[in-house]
This record gives structure tokens, C-alpha cells and sequence, in this order.
């Protein structure tokens, strides 16, 4: 046992394998970038709220109080959705190229964007997993690069894709766990008769192979929970996704159970859905390798 904890190749061939990492559930749920077409709109709205745009500050309170100055920056947003994380990187004085598949999502990137000075922001609209980062130049392009809860990291492979456009941070959040969201715990023992199994954490293997690798990070995990609501069909809709990360079927009769219990449960037409979970961040250093230590203050006189 002791051999396979400090074996590289050990874990990173269990990651690539295991069935309940999240690019395995969603390449066998079969789930492409058109997921988020139906959501967009109140995605949008729920990242720029006033509890959205907290959320994305909390993070990035975190990255400065890590040294990181977003002042003249060059940063690379991958799965960078309407622009949650980009338009307070822009900001704050960096320079932004955004990496984002979805097109309603991108349509909405560029309208959230649009005030920004010429070439401050950039949108690529394509998969970062099809992109030449030779033919763009961006290997090692990037002061920081910035994945955040990005389904791209999903082996050792995507990481170290990710990592290679950067030159001095690489940032990186994941599920830590499962994810806990109300609807489905309610819905699933309905059709299994079981609650929601335990599950591995693609956190867990990104650090202990960055341990394994011998990087220098800094990472944190926390439990964060939000209260969202959605119409009824909305609703619906995420269900039947999350089913399929779930390994169940997306049928005809599944759909019509789904649909009968949320039109009978939510008779108002609005879906209260409490979700999250832990999530894990990872910072790592590519330059200054060393513990960050702030300037520190001259004493009172």
C-alpha cells in the first residue's frame, strides 16, 4: 500500500479509470457543451447577483491574499461562461483571453464585456481540449491561467495540458466530494430506491499527484451552499442531466416522473433548489516557489 500511495503512475491511472470521476460521468452521460443552452439566461443572472458577484469575490480575495496582483495581468479564463470571474479580473487591470465552447454563454460573455476597452478582453469560442497551443502561441503565454470548476481538468493529462500555458500561477477548483443539490436526493430514491452513493474526489487525486510531482501549491477546501430557484421546467431540465451524471437513463418514462413530481411537489411553479457542497482550490506556483509572506506594516510610533 505504501508503494502505491507515493506511485505517480498508480494515480493517475486510477483517476483516468474511475467511474465516478466527473469527466468519466459526463463522457458516459454523454454531455457535450450545448449542457448549459437551456440555463444560460439564469446562470447569467445568478453570477452577476449580488450573492454571485460575493462568491467570485471571496475567490479572488483569496488569489490576492496569495500575492496575486491582477494589475497588468495576462490571464486565461478556460470555461470562462458569461464572464463571472473575467469581468472582475478586467477590472482589476488584467488582461483577459477567455476560453468558452457554449454559445449562448459566450453571446452573454461578450455583452457583460463590451465596456472594456479594446483588446483588454478576448473570447475564444471553442473547446480548450481542441485548441493548437503551439499554433496559438500559448504555451507558457499566461501569467496566471484560470479553470474554475471547468469540466476540462479531468485526468492528469488535462492537467498538465492547463498548466503548460501558464508561467507563474495555475489555479484550479473542483468537487471535493459529491455534490449535494435538494432535487435530485429528493428525486433519485424514487426511481433506485437508494440515496445518493459515496463518491471519490477529483480533488483528491489533483493534489496528491501535484504533491507527487512535486509542485508548490497552496490548497483549500470549504462548504459552500446556495439557495436558487428555478420555473418548473427549468427545473426539470437540470434534473434530467443530473440524472445522467447519476448513471441513469434520460427515457421517456424517467422524464415523465420527473415531470409529474415537480409539477405536483411545486404546484406554484417555482422550484426552491438548495445545492453545493465541499469544493477544493488549488493555486500553484510556477516562479517564486517559495511561502508568500506579505510586506509587512511599519509599527506605530
Amino acid at each position: 500500500m505504501t508503494n502505491e500511495l507515493f506511485n505517480a503512475d498508480v494515480w493517475e491511472k486510477a483517476w483516468k479509470a474511475d467511474p465516478a470521476a466527473m469527466g468519466n460521468k459526463m463522457k458516459h452521460a454523454k454531455m457535450g457543451p450545448t449542457l448549459f443552452d437551456f440555463k444560460a439566461k439564469t446562470f447569467n443572472e445568478e453570477v452577476f447577483s449580488e450573492e454571485g458577484r460575493r462568491r467570485s469575490e471571496r475567490i479572488i480575495g483569496w488569489l490576492e491574499g496569495q500575492g496575486v496582483d491582477f494589475k497588468g495581468l495576462s490571464v486565461l479564463d478556460v470555461g470562462a461562461a458569461s464572464g463571472g470571474f473575467t469581468v472582475p479580473f478586467a477590472e482589476r487591470g488584467a488582461r483577459v483571453t477567455a476560453v468558452e465552447p457554449n454559445v449562448p454563454l459566450g453571446d452573454l460573455f461578450l455583452e457583460n464585456t463590451a465596456g472594456f476597452a479594446p483588446g483588454q478582453v478576448e473570447l475564444v469560442q471553442d473547446m480548450f481540449e481542441h485548441i493548437d497551443l503551439d499554433a496559438r502561441g500559448w504555451n507558457k503565454a499566461f501569467d496566471l491561467v484560470f479553470v474554475s470548476m471547468c469540466p476540462v481538468v479531468t485526468d492528469w493529462d488535462s492537467v498538465e495540458r492547463v498548466i503548460s500555458s501558464a508561467r507563474q500561477y495555475c489555479y484550479i477548483s473542483l468537487l471535493a466530494g459529491k455534490r449535494e443539490h435538494s432535487l435530485i436526493q429528493e428525486v433519485l430514491p424514487l426511481l433506485t430506491g437508494q440515496g445518493l452513493p459515496a463518491e471519490s474526489s477529483d480533488m483528491a487525486y489533483l493534489t496528491h499527484l501535484l504533491y507527487l510531482k512535486g509542485y508548490s501549491y497552496q490548497s483549500l477546501i470549504t462548504k459552500e451552499m446556495k439557495t436558487t430557484e428555478l420555473p418548473q421546467e427549468e427545473a426539470i431540465e437540470e434534473l434530467m442531466h443530473l440524472l445522467m451524471l447519476h448513471g441513469q437513463e434520460a427515457n421517456t418514462s424517467s422524464r415523465q416522473m420527473v415531470t409529474e413530481y415537480v409539477h405536483r411537489t411545486y404546484p406554484d411553479g417555482k422550484v426552491t433548489v438548495r445545492q453545493g457542497g465541499r469544493f477544493g482550490k488549488v493555486l500553484i506556483r510556477l516562479q517564486d516557489l517559495s511561502m508568500y509572506a506579505r510586506e509587512q506594516r511599519p509599527a506605530n510610533k
